[in-house]
């Protein structure tokens, strides 16, 4: 197969090419640069794009098999400010209509398309498990995953079969947002934060790679599809894995208003959560290595 990877240069992305290659796929990788990332497999081909149009890529359709869809600037790399919600909101939509443009220009769509969005669709609820059939919320973080998942949806008029991934926490030991939680532990100072009762939805690295491979293969399975590890954990249940994991205590609570004044609109993301479930990628057949978080962080962490 030959497969285009926008955002391809991000942590899910590099460590997709890689398993890609192994299978002997053809990769691109559409980057605002030309310059290659350390980590990215040696047989991915950088062809460079402005994320906003088909210029200059679109050719690159005409014999595409599939396009994994990933782009989209860091949700938690800063403050939120308006200028950062706009590009948060903005490097997605945007590079979604590059790809509708594109194949306008080719004249041609790929059979499948993986649309990348996130847990956050559902809003801030703790309140039961939340399946795909799950209505979206209200805040700013919902409004960005349904314009995102639309931003696509014209190819859906060209024939693509398109998969829509509400991505949960992906959990790498090295890279992304694990490290970052699991900062206070080593120093003795990690445990809950506010109540610790909101749930936490994750998914190891190694499984949602796996999962868009499954999805890349079975492309009949379309509409929204939940990546998470079929047991989410309570932010408390979370935080104790951690701790578990790096050998350290995990007592130390994170006030919430102490996280607000930090990092502002953020922390509500932190402080409520959403316990998500993959129904139908399990009703499909697929099979998790790392379903429990326990066995997840010490894979990742010890």
């Amino acid at each position: 197969m030959k497969i285009i990877i926008t955002g391809g240069t991000g942590l899910i992305g590099r460590a997709l090419s890689k398993r890609l290659a192994q299978d002997g796929d053809e990769i691109v990788i559409l980057s605002r640069s030309s310059k290659r990332p350390d980590g990215l497999a040696s047989e991915a081909r950088i062809v460079q794009w402005d994320s906003q149009t088909g210029e200059g890529w679109s050719h690159e359709l005409a014999d595409t098999d599939a396009i994994v869809n990933l782009a989209g600037d860091s949700i938690g790399s800063e403050r939120w400010t308006e200028a950062k919600k706009q590009r948060i909101y903005d490097s997605r939509i945007n590079a979604g209509h590059a790809i509708v443009d594109a194949a306008n220009k080719a004249g041609t769509a790929p059979a499948r398309l993986i649309q990348a969005s996130g847990v956050n669709y559902y809003g801030h609820r703790s309140d039961k498990y939340l399946t795909e059939d799950e209505p979206a919320g209200n805040d700013f973080l919902s409004r960005v995953c349904i314009d995102w998942e639309a931003s696509t949806e014209p190819l859906e008029a060209l024939g693509t079969s398109r998969a829509l991934i509400r991505n949960a926490i992906v959990l790498d030991g090295n890279e992304g947002a694990l490290p970052l939680m699991a900062m206070p532990f080593k120093f003795f100072v990690g445990g809950p934060i506010a109540s610790g009762k909101q749930g936490v939805s994750w998914i190891h690295i190694r499984d949602h790679v796996e999962a868009l491979r499954f999805l890349l293969k079975e492309s009949d399975l379309a509409g929204p599809i939940n990546l998470s590890a079929p047991n989410p954990a309570s932010n408390r249940q979370f935080s104790k894995a951690i701790g578990k994991a790096l050998g350290r205590p995990s007592f130390m609570p994170a006030p919430g208003f102490a996280l607000r004044a930090a990092v502002g609109e953020f922390a509500n993301h932190l402080i409520y959560g959403q316990y998500v479930v993959p129904h139908r990628l399990l009703e499909a057949g697929f099979e998790f290595k790392f379903p429990d978080v326990e066995p997840a962080l010490k894979d990742l962490l010890g």
